[in-house]
């Protein structure tokens, strides 16, 4: 039999290091790719990316040192452009909507386990290896593949692939799904690896001193207009000063002196107004998901009991979901959710089982 060969999506950081080093001694023909990113650095150069973040100039570096010292090839990978179109342009306009992305899902779909699975077939790779916190696994019973929690509770990320289809599942692998965070870190101090201390990647890479309001601000100045701040009756309580500077949930930065704790309840783009309210008008029971995709199941037929979780940090909680129309579904949670936000995800869990999951379009309230 010959051997496999398996790409791994070498970001610099300690967990796709381990994950290459773990591979190679599990027999694997294993060949490193790191994806040179756009980063508004390539743009400033006063603007200098973090280190950490798969966007960092040294990025590519420490995956080369750690290719090195294993002894497998390394190429790196102009994707500039392609993150900027799939990745950079979707942030920019959820936020014009009056939404707030997450753009790593996006990433891990159309870029990590897309245009580079693409460059790693031209390699002859068999498989995709990420440095993720989730499990892969098939159904014996329906043949599909299927998407698993990571055993670590505090670093699990399968909630951010729920959106991979059945033929990307079918060639990722994911070595690190099994470990706890200090586990890997113990593994990759215990290889000697140059990146066994290395901090964690900041959240939204591409922008350097993580300040997206000034990001936003920038490349879309005719979306950030001042507009009325109201209560849920409609009265005007002042101004913000742009709808994509705030997000459903936010209390701190409203500039309103109420004499009780205000927060943002939602966005209306097309009136350009901020409706805030008391913490008690915050938490909604339903919401509308669009953009579906499944992987435990072909298609949502009728009202299937799961669990579920409206960001990546949220608790996961007891709900029910059923079809809504065209490519949408209707989630009514057991309890209310506190800030349900459009253009985050709704993922849904059958145990350690990802179900799927959906972009947020609204919250619908308690009817």
């Amino acid at each position: 039999m010959s051997q496999e060969t398996v790409v791994v999506a070498m970001s610099g950081g300690v967990d796709s290091s381990l994950a290459a080093s773990l591979l190679q001694e599990a027999g694997y023909r294993v060949i490193g790719l790191t994806m040179r990113l756009w980063s508004e650095a390539d743009e400033d150069e006063d603007l200098v990316p973090a280190e950490g973040g798969c966007c960092a100039l040294s990025a590519a570096d420490d995956a080369r040192r750690v290719a090195e010292a294993l002894g497998i090839p390394h190429y790196v990978v102009n994707m500039k452009g392609t993150f900027y179109r799939e990745v950079v342009e979707g942030f920019i306009a959820a936020y014009a909507r009056g939404e707030t992305p997450n753009p790593c899902i996006l990433c891990n779909r159309r870029l990590k386990f897309g245009a580079l699975w693409e460059r790693a077939r031209a390699l002859g790779a068999d498989y995709l290896a990420t440095g993720h916190y989730a499990r892969s696994d098939r159904d014996s019973r329906t043949g599909r593949y299927l998407l698993k929690k990571g055993i670590d509770p505090d670093k699990d990320q399968a909630y951010a692939l729920y959106n991979l289809s059945q033929d990307q599942l079918s060639r990722a692998l994911f070595p690190l799904g099994g470990m706890t965070k200090g586990e890997t870190r113990r593994l990759a101090l215990q290889r000697g690896l140059v990146t066994a201390r290395k901090p964690e990647s900041q959240e939204v890479c591409f922008i350097p001193d993580n300040d997206y309001r000034r990001f936003l601000k920038k490349r879309i100045p005719e979306e950030i207009r001042p507009g009325p701040i109201v209560d849920s009756a409609g009265r005007i309580l002042g101004e913000h000063r742009g709808l994509p500077y705030y997000t459903v949930g936010q209390r701190k930065g409203l500039g309103l002196a109420a004499g009780k704790p205000l927060y943002v309840i939602r966005l209306d783009p097309q009136e350009n107004t901020l409706v805030v309210g008391r913490s008690e008008e915050v938490p909604q029971r339903r919401l509308i998901a669009g953009d579906l995709n499944f992987i435990a199941i072909d298609q949502l037929k009728g009202s299937l009991r799961v669990t579920g979780k409206i960001r990546y940090r949220s608790r996961e909680a007891a709900a029910v979901i059923e079809p809504f129309g065209e490519d949408q579904l209707l989630c009514r949670f057991d309890e209310p959710q506190w800030g349900i936000t459009p253009g985050q995800s709704a993922v849904f869990y059958d145990g350690e089982v990802v179900v799927g999951g959906g972009i947020i379009r609204r919250p619908l309230g308690d009817r």
